[in-house]
């Protein structure tokens, strides 16, 4: 008789495998979860053009370029991706039985500290996500400008800027640099030229890109504007990320006043 009862659905691991797809899981994973519980991470991880998390520990990971064969051989029971992920390739791992998890895009403080929570509760550690909350809770605290703002210009990669709702500029705001360019009304990811930024100069520039107009001379002698570099790598990803860059706005804003 017992054979033909239904079998109970098996619980899910407490500490489940996991393979990560995204550099910006990858950090947040690298903190919360056992090191022998991610069986890979993203190849981007290893670059330092665009890792957002330390190399060297990143290195020390298996690695997968996202392919479904590539992830079907390492076997882990969740793949965590981008909300970008491919319809087809995430039917593929839900086919062959694997549990998917996407984390989006964080454009706030608070979003950036759901995922934390989310990710650590997948991995089975959630006091190692509240111990990183914290962290990040404290870095934006310990950042934050309580006096005027000033006006401030990130220029990114490619020459934009980030919109007023980019998690950036609120990193920027809570350090008391205004971000100029919302203020133009321009949007996310727009350009801006070195003809544009020199008709109304900001008092502080942050450049993290590489065009040459991002690194011409003239920018050194405009009156009244400091121009400082900024680590491109700060803006991938939010998670603990965000302690650094909360950290170097501060450093910047202090300096300026």
């Amino acid at each position: 008789m017992a054979g033909c009862t239904a079998a109970a659905a098996p619980e899910p691991a407490r500490h489940p495998t996991i393979v990560s797809l995204n550099p910006c899981t990858d950090a947040i994973l690298a903190e919360v979860a056992e090191k022998d519980q991610v069986l890979a991470l993203s190849h981007y991880s290893r670059d330092p053009q665009a890792s957002s998390m330390d190399v060297s520990l990143a290195r020390t990971y298996g690695t997968t370029g996202g392919t479904v064969e590539e992830v079907l051989a390492l076997d882990p029971q969740v793949v965590v991706g981008g909300t970008y992920m491919q319809p087809a390739t995430r039917a593929a791992f839900v086919r062959l039985g694997m549990r998917v998890e996407t984390i989006d895009i964080a454009s706030s403080v608070d979003d950036s500290i759901a995922q934390v929570r989310k990710l650590a509760a997948l991995a089975g550690y959630p006091e190692r996500g509240e111990a990183l909350v914290r962290r990040i809770e404290a870095a934006v605290q310990r950042g934050r400008w309580d006096g005027p703002a000033v006006p401030a210009i990130l220029w990114q990669l490619g020459g934009t800027v980030p919109g007023d709702s980019a998690l950036v500029s609120q990193l920027m705001a809570n350090a008391g640099l205004a971000n100029q360019t919302a203020a133009r009304g321009m949007g996310q990811a727009e350009y801006l030229s070195l003809e544009r930024m020199l008709s109304d100069p900001p008092r502080v520039l942050l450049v993290a890109g590489d065009e040459r107009g991002q690194h011409h001379p003239v920018l050194q002698d405009v009156p009244g504007m400091a121009t400082v570099p900024f680590d491109p790598t700060l803006l991938y990803c939010a998670g603990p990320t965000i302690v650094r860059v909360a950290d170097r706005l501060a450093a910047i804003r202090r300096a300026i006043s």
